[in-house]
């Protein structure tokens, strides 16, 4: 019983590799005639590049510290002036 389930799955495998050698070629002949049906090219761009008439975006500098302003002030205030101005208020009794 052994010898004849042996015998059996290397027959399934010599049939596979029978179809296999001859199912490749004719996938690969479907496969070229399938690749002959695209196109050559397509195309990726509006314009052509190498057009000089072509439009294009004109190009402008714009500086990245324009918009900067100096957040320091003009002339220095005393420190005890600036500190009661931000300390908290003292509560008043009640």
């Amino acid at each position: 019983m052994l010898t004849l389930s042996g015998a059996k799955s290397g027959a399934a495998s010599a049939v596979r590799g029978r179809l296999f050698l001859i199912c490749w070629p004719l996938l690969a002949v479907i496969a070229f005639a399938l690749a002959g049906c695209m196109p050559a090219t397509t195309q990726v761009a509006d314009a052509d590049p190498a057009d000089p008439s072509a439009k294009v975006a004109r190009a402008s500098y714009r500086s990245t510290v324009a918009p900067y302003t100096s957040l320091r002030p003009a002339t220095p205030a005393p420190w005890r002036d600036r500190n009661d101005a931000v300390a908290p208020q003292p509560k008043q009794d009640r």
